[in-house]
């Protein structure tokens, strides 16, 4: 029987409905959360994520606001500019999108960006209190990956969760939420012995490593739930022919789009795991969707932890 296939396009919506409400809450206490987003120079990327960003905080009822400094801008300026927004009371979250210049220290701005406004959650600061079970902002793509197992009915607790990549930004924040979830966690890497093995022992497979396709069906436990962070272009004719057979209806679909257009969007997970997994994330439409609602639910949280508590 062919995997279950998780909406992450449904409930990124449950979770925007429910910020809403909470934003229209505050609105009756006299508060509007805020969101300022730096968005240094022309990435053609960047300011397609930006976009994505700003119109979900209209639609949310956020207040939001984009600072675009130009290319050349350097490291002293981009930290006058986040202290300002330190400052700045009715600024509750702050979002510096990566990546920024090379002649811009990236970490010295992000360090500069106050913990209590980190939406992105990768404060150190942040990492601490994610890694200790204290309140605190945490990142969203991984928070937004145990919102698709919870939000889905799939168990976590007591059962065998291994996390293929070791990012700070992915890898290591999903393998910390799994592990305050009460899941026995193992996390993988480009040195692990046996890679295919050690996944096959898992009853939850999280895939981040940014390679297309990689986790085929021999990586993969029957019945169980594989959830696909990766995101990659695939351009190659070659590699759209490794991961798509012919014959198949879905699969004719995407080639018309793939000759049409030159890419397509592909997981880290190959497209034949479907035939072993239990329950499945796509790509696109699963865990990406739940990156811009975990980034409101981010802001209303900074808003109510800055405002509401102490």
């Amino acid at each position: 029987m062919p995997a279950r296939i998780l909406d992450g396009t449904k409930i990124a919506h449950d979770i925007r409905s429910e910020v809403a409400a909470e934003v229209k809450a505050m609105a009756a206490a006299g508060v509007r959360p805020g969101l300022a987003v730096v968005l240094v120079g022309h990435n053609p990327a960047s300011e397609i994520y930006v976009r994505g960003k700003v119109k979900a905080c209209e639609e949310v009822g956020l207040y939001s606001e984009q600072h675009t400094p130009p290319e050349t801008a350097t490291t002293a300026e981009l930290l006058t500019l986040v202290e300002d927004l330190n400052r700045r009371d009715e600024i509750d979250g702050i979002l510096v999108q990566l990546p920024l210049p090379p002649q811009v220290d990236s970490k010295r701005v992000l360090m500069a960006v106050d913990p209590a406004k980190d939406v992105d959650g990768f404060h150190p600061v942040n990492v601490g209190f994610l890694s200790t079970q204290r309140p605190g902002l945490v990142p969203c793509t991984p928070a937004g990956v145990i919102e698709i197992l919870k939000r889905s009915g799939i168990p976590i607790a007591g059962q065998e969760a291994v996390v293929v990549g070791r990012s700070d930004i992915v890898g290591k924040p999903a393998a910390m939420l799994l592990i305050n979830a009460n899941a026995t966690v193992t996390v993988c890497h480009s040195k692990t012995h046996d890679l295919p093995g050690v996944c096959r022992r898992a009853d939850i497979l999280v895939a981040a490593i940014g390679r297309a396709g990689m986790i085929t069906r021999d990586f993969v436990k029957p019945g169980a739930t594989v959830i696909d962070v990766g995101m990659n272009k695939v351009t190659e004719p070659a590699e759209f022919q490794r991961l798509f057979a012919r014959g198949l209806a879905d699969n004719a679909k995407r080639e018309e789009t793939f000759h049409a257009k030159g890419w397509t969007l592909v997981g880290d997970v190959h497209p034949q795991v479907a035939e072993v997994a239990g329950a499945l994330t796509p790509v696109p439409g699963g865990v990406g969707p739940l990156t811009i609602a975990m980034l409101m639910y981010n802001t209303v949280k900074a808003a109510k932890l800055r405002r509401f508590s102490g």
